[in-house]
């Protein structure tokens, strides 16, 4: 069997190649090349046949990482299943130690094995892996379930603000990119508690590609007159993707942004027919309220013992084990 040769490209372009193996709206083409306007890209390829195996990464600060920001609710390989795309993955990994000592990957998901299939793929290749639990997500399966069937379980409480504040606003809900509805976003955004955008014009940028795409579902509530509270969503594969939330803390006694949830879970749900609402990264308080399940989220970090750089690295993660071997258990009640 002839070796596979993994190639590497400074553009995404090659990424074209990878449309069908698309799983979310982080995994597509179209985000990568979003994504690559700010960031330097390294696209890891290779390919066999049919099969072909890509890591969208960048190279910072002498490590290598995925392509990404914090609107990403994922980052995964994106390869061939069963074991001729696991070898391509373990080409590319192993051609990615002549490139940098250390490869630092997350937040990859493992409900779909994706972490476990990047672990096996570079601890073959002769990196030391480590694997650990780097953020949580919050996901609703609707199980077939009608939206008030569902609102029925929630609890009292939000039942209770939804009937009592629901009639204060006005809500106005569109499938397609509105750009008055983004900029009334953008101003309650700027107006709220939340930090500052990391790349507003990315996301405004993404979110005209999903209107035009027919995936867009975004949301504004009104008090007299006034836009008090955004959302935006998309839809996709039978999965609503819950992007941002944002209302001014000066009306927050209108409970706007419950009022909204709950319209956009009622559209996906009924008239959608989506099977999953995923409320992306992040151990908020109030996702509970809304969603059912909890999936891990994982980093997973690589070291390559072959080179100098990576030794001290690799030491302070053994002395990170060893304490933890070390500490005291707590004492049983």
């Amino acid at each position: 069997m002839n070796a596979i040769a993994a190639s590497y490209h400074d553009r995404v372009n090659v990424l074209q190649e990878t449309r069908d193996l698309a799983c979310s709206p982080f995994d597509r083409p179209e985000w990568f090349a979003l994504l690559a306007r700010d960031t330097p890209p390294l696209v890891a390829f290779a390919s066999e046949g049919e099969n072909l195996a890509a890591l969208a990464l960048t190279q910072t600060g002498g490590r290598i990482e995925p392509l990404r920001n914090w609107y990403s609710f994922t980052w995964r390989q994106l390869a061939s299943g069963g074991t001729d795309g696991d070898r391509l993955l373990e080409s590319i990994a192993a051609g990615l130690r002549s490139r940098a000592p250390r490869v630092t990957l997350w937040p990859v998901p493992d409900e779909d094995g994706s972490a476990t299939r990047l672990e096996t793929a570079f601890r073959s290749a002769g990196w030391l892996v480590q694997r650990e639990e780097c953020d949580s997500n919050h996901v609703l399966p609707v199980a077939g379930r009608t939206f008030d069937q569902y609102w029925a379980f929630r609890p009292g409480r939000m039942r209770t603000t939804l009937k009592r504040k629901a009639k204060k606003v006005d809500v106005v809900l569109h499938t397609s990119f509105d750009e008055a509805a983004w900029d009334a976003y953008e101003a309650i955004y700027a107006a709220s508690w939340k930090p500052a955008e990391e790349t507003p014009a990315l996301l405004r940028r993404f979110a005209e590609e999903e209107g035009d795409a027919g995936r867009i579902r975004m949301a504004v509530a009104h008090a007299d007159g006034l836009a008090v509270a955004a959302q935006f969503w998309t839809v996709e594969r039978g999965t609503a993707y819950i992007h941002k939330l944002a209302h001014l803390e000066s009306h927050r006694h209108l409970s706007a942004g419950t009022t909204l949830s709950a319209a956009l879970f009622r559209h996906v749900i009924d008239v959608d027919g989506v099977a999953l609402v995923d409320f992306g990264t992040g151990n908020d308080g109030y996702k509970a309220d809304w969603m059912e399940e909890v999936r891990p989220r994982y980093r997973i970090d690589c070291l390559d013992p072959r080179q100098p750089r990576a030794w001290g690295p690799i030491g302070k993660r053994h002395l990170r084990s060893a304490a933890r071997r070390l500490a005291p258990r707590p004492a049983e009640s």
